[in-house]
């Protein structure tokens, strides 16, 4: 009775042990199936040739329509900023590293599901506008941007420059919704400018310079070289460096930027994939190296990738003693994501994002965004008004009283930035020691600021 017992019981065992097996050999076969590029692929060319000769209008498609497709709806899934790019978008991108473009002259992205403002690029058609940064574009041309891809918005918003496109926005500070007619221009963009929105770079009272680099474009690095000089020939003992409303831009003009403060070697930014090939280190390499002055960076929720790579560089390499910058101003918008472009056979392209940013401490910028030591908020209308001061020519479109109000427009981060500054140069002054930067006076030129 009992053998019959403990047979009857290892039977029963063994049955479980080859059921059970049975279904976690049959459940890796099917997950293998699912990660297995033939079998889907053939799925993928019967649903292609299914859709062609089945579909009601199969016969206005072509297997290039259908493959570009399947090809931004594939890249889509990934995150908000992989893409595929067809020829026409491709070259476009190439036209926005080089400074020139057509269209309204408006950054966005994906955030929180909406497409989003990243930053209006100044100068332009949406900037005039008073479009700002964080606003949502609810509809363009009347049609709900929900559905709408990245890519199918920025097709949307450009076009042959003298054309009209009509955006809703809807701005989340105050939930008013507003419809803007905008007509597109060719947008040539000068990415490093002065206080009034030129070249000139003229001093403080107190002896301050003033770069704003409005986004990261392949001449940045040499536009800011010529800036630098021109305020040391005037005898400049500290700066501000304005990052406001930057949307990023070409990694290695923010390297060459970081660099113009930093020592041979010096890490600046690295790069970290999905693996150890994908790891990057960017360090400094000591040209063009200048005076390591007393600086404020002006950050807000418009300043992203590239511009957060500098802000997040030299707010590192402050705590270790090598520079001098202090951040002021709002979170930034916390795009630190690289994508590479991968370029195909016939003039289409791949926007990947193969990796993220880390700032010299390892700090992650994606999503994160880079956290100001001093913070200072500014209203959106005190954006506006700011961005309206400093923009050559956009006085002469509003009306008198409007105009009486932008000119006594105060711009509280900038405001701080100088006190901060005129504070440092007020202790140098009476600390034993310190030796003060040397100013070639018959050479010096003091510009007042306005």
């Amino acid at each position: 009775m009992k053998r019959r017992l403990f047979y009857g019981a290892l039977f029963v065992v063994l049955t479980c042990n080859l059921i059970i097996g049975a279904q976690i050999y049959f459940s890796s076969v099917h997950a293998a199936e699912k990660d297995e590029a033939y079998p889907n692929l053939k799925l993928f060319s019967i649903v292609l040739d299914r859709v062609r000769n089945d579909y009601v209008d199969g016969a206005k498609l072509t297997y290039q329509e259908l493959i570009y497709g399947a090809l931004r709806g594939m890249l889509n899934t990934l995150d908000p900023h992989s893409e595929f790019m067809e020829p026409i978008k491709y070259d476009d991108l190439r036209k926005d590293t080089q400074g020139e473009f057509g269209g309204v002259g408006i950054v966005v992205s994906m955030k929180d599901n909406y497409l989003t403002v990243v930053s209006p690029m100044e100068d332009t058609p949406g900037f005039k506008a008073g479009i700002i940064s964080g606003d949502r574009i609810i509809k363009i041309d009347g049609r709900s941007t929900e559905k709408f891809s990245l890519q199918d918005a920025v097709k949307k918003l450009r076009g042959e420059p003298g054309s009209d496109v009509t955006v809703t926005i809807m701005r989340p500070a105050n939930g008013q919704m507003k419809d803007y007619k905008l007509t597109r221009a060719q947008i040539k963009v000068d990415t490093v400018k002065d206080i009034n929105g030129k070249r000139e770079f003229p001093l403080s009272e107190n002896n301050v310079g003033y770069v704003r680099i409005v986004q990261f474009g392949e001449a940045t690095a040499s536009d800011l070289e010529d800036g630098l000089r021109k305020l040391e020939a005037k005898g400049a003992e500290s700066l501000v460096l304005d990052l406001r409303g930057n949307p990023g831009g070409l990694l290695d003009q923010a390297v060459k930027v970081c660099e113009k403060w930093l020592p041979r070697g010096q890490l600046v930014v690295s790069t970290e994939g999905r693996d150890a090939k994908q790891k990057s280190e960017y360090h400094a390499t000591g040209r063009d190296k200048h005076a390591n002055l007393p600086m404020v960076i002006l950050v807000n929720n418009g300043s992203a990738s590239a511009s957060e790579i500098v802000a997040g560089c030299l707010q590192d390499t402050t705590s270790l003693g090598l520079t001098k910058a202090v951040i002021v101003g709002e979170q930034t918008f916390g795009k630190g994501s690289v994508q590479s472009i991968l370029p195909l056979q016939d003039g289409s392209a791949l926007r990947l994002t193969t990796a993220k940013y880390y700032t010299p401490s390892h700090k992650v910028i994606h999503e994160k965004g880079i956290t100001p030591d001093i913070v200072v908020s500014m209203s959106d209308d005190e954006e506006r008004d700011v961005y309206l001061k400093r923009t050559p020519g956009a006085l002469e479109t509003l009306d008198i009283k409007d105009q009486d109000r932008i000119k006594n427009a105060h711009d509280p981060q900038l405001d701080r930035a100088m006190d901060l500054l005129k504070g440092i140069a007020l202790y140098t002054k009476r600390a034993p020691g310190v030796e003060k930067p040397k100013r070639d006076v018959a050479k010096s030129e003091k510009v007042a600021v306005k």
